[in-house]
């Protein structure tokens, strides 16, 4: 009598070994399938053009300057002189803090600056020694020091010309600190931020000009120049951050508007392809396209750079003129799939 593990352990191998033979059979199927399929499609041969080099950009505008103003330290406050929407001068007083403790400063140092004189004229006649008389003028430049900042926090002025563009207080209330009893901005010229695509970096210079164009005045054109170039790429968004400066003397534009800036950078060559050509990886943002190669499909990653009506730039370093784009039947490929083109 045959031994009943014996049996179940040949059963065991016999199993294993069709089943190996099965999928190998079936990865050999799959791949003689890929091999052996041959799909149609219709080719364009890429070529450069030049194109003009125009970008726009949306953005919001911003005060050149703001400043939110208030003392150091909380207070009583003893009168505003201002209103949401005065225009005001650099140095123009603009709140009045309780002056008690400026009042008293200015008492002490009158003080202090009497006697600094008599130590003075004691140190020419010899009656101190010239340590004593440091000390003196030592205690004397520290108080004015702290008259200075008592002022500053007490008689509050404008730091430049501008608008006052909001008010938080009310004469006589108590301010607690750490907020704003004004906001002033400058105005007469605005900043706009935008994110260039880092392909245009070396393209884009300081100084250079750009038009802004309002839906708020859609008879009118604005001018802007470039400010302020960021040093560094954002590596999430393949773009660098670009200040734009705007003159806006007559105060048309206001803070916070809606705004496209156009930014013309001459001609330059690109490849242009029809936008149907690109596909995109579903739930990525990688894109990508088909090229006829050899009869074979070549798939390769490409970034799309401007859009001109129906077609699209190519951006890709492995892409030059010449090469046969995929342009009918791209959604059905694979790489390496055997292509037959059709006119």
């Amino acid at each position: 009598m045959k031994n009943p593990l014996f049996v179940l352990s040949a059963l065991l191998i016999t199993m294993t070994g069709l089943y190996a033979c099965s999928g190998t059979s079936k990865s050999q199927e799959t791949q003689a399938d890929t091999q052996d399929k041959i799909e149609n499609v219709k080719v364009m041969t890429l070529s450069s053009r030049m194109v003009g080099n125009s970008l726009e950009f949306s953005a919001n505008t911003r005060a050149y300057e703001q400043v939110n103003l208030g003392p150091v330290s909380p207070g009583r406050i003893e009168k505003i002189y201002v209103e949401v929407g005065d225009r005001v001068k650099k140095g123009q007083l603009l709140i009045q803090m309780d002056q008690t403790s400026l009042i008293q400063a200015r008492i002490q140092i009158a003080n202090i600056e009497e006697d600094h004189r008599r130590y003075e004229a004691l140190k020419e006649s010899g009656a101190i020694s010239q340590q004593v008389y440091d000390q003196s003028l030592a205690n004397l430049n520290v108080q004015k020091t702290n008259l200075a900042y008592l002022e500053e926090n007490t008689q509050i002025k404008a730091p430049f010309d501008g608008i006052i563009a909001m008010r938080n207080f009310e004469n006589g209330e108590l301010y607690p600190g750490g907020s704003a009893i004004l906001t002033l901005m400058e105005t007469d010229k605005l900043k706009a931020d935008i994110n260039v695509p880092e392909s245009y970096y070396p393209q884009i210079k300081k100084g250079m000009k750009a038009e802004v164009i309002s839906d708020t005045y859609p008879d009118r054109q604005f001018e802007a120049d470039v400010n302020l170039i960021a040093p560094t790429v954002n590596p999430a968004s393949r773009s660098f951050a670009v200040e734009m400066r705007i003159p806006n003397a007559n105060e048309l534009l206001k803070p916070g508007m809606f705004v496209r800036i156009h930014m013309d950078l001459g001609l330059s060559e690109a490849i242009l392809v029809p936008s149907q050509a690109v596909l995109k990886l579903q739930g990525s943002n990688e894109r990508f396209v088909f090229l006829h190669s050899n009869g074979l499909a070549q798939r390769l990653p490409v970034q799309v750079g401007r859009r001109f009506d129906d077609e699209v730039e190519l951006i890709s370093d492995r892409i030059k003129a010449g090469d046969q784009l995929v342009v009918l039947g791209q959604a059905r490929l694979r790489d390496g799939v055997k292509l037959n083109v059709i006119d």
